[in-house]
């Protein structure tokens, strides 16, 4: 069973002490060392990763990523599950891959050095996950036509799950009414990187994710990685339910 190290008290004790004279700045030092940023955009995948996974993602020896870990931790942005003697590391909440997303948008892309890379960043463009929903030029497409068939309406920073399409999701095999049973935000809308539009987040984001993964849609290209592979059956079911064409 996971057992969080960062308890319910203690983020709620954290909230309460806080002011609205935020330090931006304690937070930009510890994303601006390029090995515990890859670490974080390693963790956006959503799974809980190994340290020594983490220290390929930045690499960075293990005694090295040990010390950059314990200062992510202790900012706040990722936290240590327990899985029997196993530690296993996760970004510390879905506010946390929202912001990450959204510096996505206005960071400088990297230049591309090979067909490797090359071929990872078409592959992230297309599908990818952002932490627990879906991203890339797929899932916006999958908000286009929720709204164009009135299954969403946009406002706001997220979107409302209107009948019709709380109708059509369940009809598809997404859990609603477990999405709608989360504490967390519904349908919020998070800015995609690549794509400058958004796509769905928030509980009903996660829900679709799960059951489009569960049901064999789209698969990881890699274990720990973010770039998802769209399957023949996952091509099938998005263009006879939404019409959308994937190459």
């Amino acid at each position: 069973m996971w057992e969080s190290s960062v308890g319910t008290e203690r983020s709620w004790a954290y909230r309460g002490a806080m002011t609205t004279d935020v330090d931006l700045a304690a937070v930009a030092r510890l994303i601006a060392e390029p090995a515990r940023a890859a670490m974080l955009d390693a963790l956006l995948s959503g799974e809980a990763l190994a340290a020594g996974e983490l220290a390929r993602a930045g690499q960075v020896r293990p005694s090295t990523a040990s010390g950059h870990l314990a200062q992510l931790v202790a900012g706040g942005l990722v936290e240590v599950a327990h899985s029997g003697r196993h530690r296993y590391f996760r970004l510390a909440s879905p506010d946390v891959a929202h912001a990450l997303e959204a510096l996505g948008a206005i960071s400088p892309p990297r230049p591309v050095r090979s067909l490797r890379q090359s071929r990872t960043d078409e592959a992230m463009t297309l599908a990818r996950t952002c932490y627990d929903h879906l991203a890339g030029v797929v899932a916006v497409a999958l908000v286009d036509a929720f709204v164009a068939r009135s299954l969403l309406t946009a406002g706001g920073d997220g979107f409302t799950l209107t009948p019709a399409g709380a109708e059509a999701l369940a009809d598809a095999g997404i859990d609603i009414a477990d999405a709608r049973a989360s504490r967390r935000a519904f349908a919020r809308s998070c800015l995609d990187f690549t794509e400058r539009r958004p796509h769905l987040a928030g509980a009903l984001g996660a829900a679709v994710c799960a059951h489009v993964l569960a049901e064999g849609w789209f698969v990881r290209r890699a274990p720990g990685h973010r770039a998802l592979r769209i399957t023949d059956e996952g091509r099938r079911q998005l263009a006879k339910r939404w019409d959308i064409t994937t190459p």
